[in-house]
């Protein structure tokens, strides 16, 4: 099961690289979107999960389960959406004022990629 996790971590991070190295905005928000779950994943799965175990300690004691992974990937969704929400709207500004999504690479960086009016 642990291969299985761990695969599934890599090729998610794997899918997540290759979309940031795209010269679209568009893969680019999907690439974050998938390094992003990739880990939450990773920070769930360090948790040692245990099943029907309470997360808090009882007065007995026993068996339970760490809080601490469940409180990051709790904070790690909040950040994720509020840094897909401000690229998203980044990339639709910039979509508005070029009039494609393309990714500039000329040398000087003055090149327009259409003719502005």
């Amino acid at each position: 099961m642990e291969f299985l996790v761990a695969s599934a971590i890599a090729v998610m991070t794997a899918a997540g690289v290759y979309l940031l190295l795209r010269l679209r905005t568009f893969p680019v928000v999907l690439g974050l979107g998938l390094l992003t779950y990739a880990v939450n994943v990773f920070l769930f799965a360090t948790g040692r999960l245990v099943v029907h175990a309470p997360a808090v300690i009882g007065a007995a004691g026993g068996t339970y389960a760490d809080p601490l992974p469940q409180a990051l990937v709790l904070t790690a969704i909040v950040i994720s959406f509020g840094m897909t929400a401000v690229i998203v709207v980044m990339a639709l500004r910039a979509w508005f004022e070029c009039g494609s999504d393309q990714i500039d690479l000329h040398e000087g960086g003055d090149a327009p990629l259409r003719e502005r009016e």
